[in-house]
């Protein structure tokens, strides 16, 4: 079974090289008690049995500086695949997008936007700030996914964002924060479509998003049984998160295969990696059973 871990980070030990610029100018807790560099990463993944990693840029340490990332890419072409982050308010955002994704080989860019976090501020008013526009222009044109972490009051807006532009793909880090009662995990709006009828909308499972369920709801199984249900297999992924969240990347990955429901062998493929390798071209052919987005 192809295996894809599709949310990890890499900090460097060199600081010369890499100097750390955190946003918001606080750099994260986990990256100076659990910091992993890309060898570290890759015995991890190895001691897993995952055939690929998509390395998300360490915002909280390195800001919109992608070189450490940008350089692992070139050096393990065969294994890794890139989320870079960019200022989406800055005038030349555009000129860095083509430079990260077309110089530098990164396959997604993400946002973190509407997360409720304090250490780093939303941009702007939000997803919608019209100076994004020409982001999400760019993103739509080039078919890039864009991974948000925000939470599920935001649905609505990311709803308008899809309808705006048809070919903007959305990847929900940490699940997207959705609700934990009733049926409804993403809130809708009047004239607005539920984000899993776009079908351009995927659901990105992580420890964190598994362990505020378990705190806050007792158990992470029902709202991970809603979001296959809702948004099928073929919507859904994993990330182990590793190292942000403590533990070995076999045992975040285990974390996260305890929640699943029962599941025949394609649903649990696309999960385990077909899903994420359709998205950022890993495999030759669309994945039996997938949605087109």
């Amino acid at each position: 079974m192809f295996t894809v871990d599709t949310h990890t980070h890499i900090i460097s030990p060199d600081t010369d090289s890499y100097p750390a610029d955190p946003l918001g100018g606080h750099r994260s807790t986990w990256s100076q008690e659990r910091p992993t560099d890309i060898d570290g990463l890759l015995r991890a993944a190895d001691a897993a049995a995952v055939d690929h990693l998509v390395v998300v840029q360490a915002s909280t340490v390195y800001g919109f500086d992608n070189n450490y990332v940008a350089d692992q890419l070139t050096r393990h072409a065969d294994r890794l695949s890139g989320v870079c982050s960019v200022d989406f308010l800055s005038p030349k955002v555009v000129d860095d997008l083509h430079h990260w994704i077309d110089d530098r080989g990164f396959s997604g860019v993400r946002i973190r936007a509407a997360d409720g976090t304090t250490a780093v501020p939303t941009p702007g008013r939000g997803l919608d700030d019209e100076r994004m526009a020409p982001v999400w222009q760019f993103l739509s044109d080039r078919r890039v996914p864009v991974c948000i972490q925000m939470h599920a009051k935001h649905a609505p807006i990311l709803a308008g964002l899809l309808e705006q532009y048809p070919g903007l793909t959305a990847i929900l880090d940490h699940a997207g924060r959705p609700q934990l009662d009733g049926d409804a995990p993403y809130p809708s709006a009047a004239g607005v479509p539920q984000l899993e009828e776009t079908g351009r909308v995927f659901i990105k499972l992580t420890p964190p998003a598994v362990l505020r369920a378990q705190r806050e709801s007792g158990s992470a199984a029902p709202v991970v049984r809603t979001l296959i249900e809702k948004f099928g297999a073929a919507n859904v992924m994993w990330g182990s998160n590793f190292p942000a969240s403590a533990g070995s990347l076999s045992e975040l990955h285990d974390l996260i295969e305890k929640q699943l429901p029962s599941l025949d062998d394609t649903q649990l493929e696309l999960i385990a990696g077909g899903t994420a390798g359709r998205l950022y071209g890993l495999t030759p052919a669309v994945t039996p059973g997938a949605k087109e987005c």
